[in-house]
């Protein structure tokens, strides 16, 4: 039972302290929606999505109403779209057909984004899945909703270095594409090692195969309560910094708890996972850059940022598992520099470069977010910061990815501006020596040593 002490503390959490639910994200199977026709495909697709769906953001908005808790996002992710038009997908056009109807759906039912425009390709990739891939910069750049991911690496695979080549090229055609509105096409974009199939946040959900035919899954966030609580605990020790921040994650997560079982209860579809990630907006005061501030560092990026983000990241799991079951997803602190106004300021003051968002990256929850870059980036330099991402991720057997935005037409210290939740960002410099002789190669890079547990 949640006491009347919760009751008033969640009150303050949310009314001072910027605490949402930052999304419901129904995930759904397409895999019954498989024919030989794509027209076929397209129309099952639609109907499917719009049956499911049909009451899934008035449901958020009556629980909004009801307990007073914001519900930001509510979204859909589906089956990944290289399964469901492997068998009749003969082109990057037919695979854009599906991209579009995807699109109409999530229109029609109101989410204002629908992920699983995906490819699994760790190990090697059919001819479907280089389709979907190729298909990417004109499927995004024809949709407003739809967002893309790949999964290019595991630790039990190793990385698909020719697609980690392929995925250089295809994020500098969704930039050339989308390039009138500073390439935002990438911002719907993610490369992935290790993802995890039950992820409740855009641009990386996708419908793992080996879920049910739909479900209901919660991502909460709080980093404006994960501050309020430290600054008002300033002179700490670590012990009681970890308590503080063990403490907040579990009354976060239960909030977050509350409201994925009121959904899944209204909308009578089974409850997955709540995704405990704290993740920030450009608003001030709901920003990780500051909790990282709060904990003793003058500037994110300072000598001692990965040491406090490892602190912070661990702490949020620790209490967070405490209050849900089922914890899944990404799950700890998110560091987008466009969706965070500490970590742009950060950038815009000399403490954060490329290197050192790839450092804190080993600790973090995902990886290197919503970074603009010049636009006269290398291919062949995309695809060597995603190699260097993926291989951070398979060796330390945790999901890492790579949301790189090349701004065509501008360059260090222009700003690229996304708009709501996205933000803006400055174009921050990348490492100006070729590594096209390691990307030119093909194959795979080996799974590490430790991937071989059976």
């Amino acid at each position: 039972m949640i006491n009347l002490l919760e009751v008033n503390e969640t009150n303050q959490m949310i009314s001072q302290e910027n605490l949402d639910v930052r999304t419901i994200t129904m995930g759904i199977s397409l895999l019954d929606c498989i024919d030989a026709s794509t027209e076929a495909v397209c129309e099952k697709v639609y109907q499917k999505i719009r049956t499911k769906a049909a009451r899934l953001v008035a449901t958020g908005q009556e629980i909004e109403a009801e307990f007073g808790i914001p519900v930001v996002n509510k979204r859909i992710s589906v089956t990944p779209v290289s399964l469901i038009g492997g068998p009749c997908c003969r082109t990057t056009s037919d695979f854009v057909k599906i991209a579009k109807t995807l699109d109409q759906a999530a229109k029609e039912v109101g989410v204002n984004f629908i992920g699983g425009y995906s490819a699994l390709v760790t190990k090697g990739m059919t001819p479907a899945e280089r389709l979907l891939i190729e298909s990417i910069p004109e499927a995004l750049a024809a949709t407003e909703r739809v967002c893309a991911s790949v999964n290019v690496g595991s630790t039990k695979s190793g990385i698909n270095m020719d697609a980690v080549r392929l995925m250089g090229t295809v994020i500098h055609q969704t930039a050339e594409k989308t390039k009138e509105a500073d390439s935002i096409g990438c911002a719907k974009l993610v490369v992935f090692c290790n993802a995890p199939d039950d992820n409740p946040f855009m641009a990386g959900a996708f419908h793992g195969v080996t879920q049910e035919d739909t479900v209901i899954h919660v991502g909460v966030s709080g980093p404006g309560v994960v501050r309020h609580a430290l600054h008002v605990n300033q002179d700490a020790d670590f012990e009681s910094l970890c308590e503080t921040i063990k403490k907040t994650a579990f009354k976060i997560t239960r909030v977050g708890q509350l409201v994925a079982k009121e959904a899944s209860r209204r909308l009578n579809v089974p409850f997955g996972i709540v995704d405990l990630s704290l993740a920030p907006t450009p608003a001030v005061g709901d920003s990780v850059a500051e909790i990282l501030e709060e904990i003793g560092v003058e500037y994110a990026g300072a000598p001692g940022t990965t040491a406090a983000l490892a602190l912070l990241n661990d702490q949020v799991k620790k209490g967070g598992i405490m209050a849900s079951s089922y914890v899944g997803g990404l799950s700890g602190a998110f560091i987008p520099l466009s969706e965070d106004h500490a970590m742009t300021e950060a950038a815009l003051a000399g403490a954060l470069n490329l290197e050192k968002l790839e450092a804190m990256t080993c600790v973090c929850s995902v990886g290197l977010d919503m970074i603009a870059v010049p636009g006269d980036t290398k291919e062949s330099t995309i695809s060597g910061i995603i190699a260097d991402e993926m291989a951070i991720g398979m060796i330390n057997q945790k999901t890492t990815a790579v949301r790189l935005i090349p701004v065509i037409g501008k360059t260090v210290g222009d700003t690229a501006r996304f708009g709501g939740l996205l933000g803006e960002a400055p174009v921050i410099a990348v490492n100006p020596f070729s590594c096209e002789k390691l990307i030119a190669r093909k194959g795979t890079i080996p799974a590490p040593v430790h991937s071989f547990k059976n």
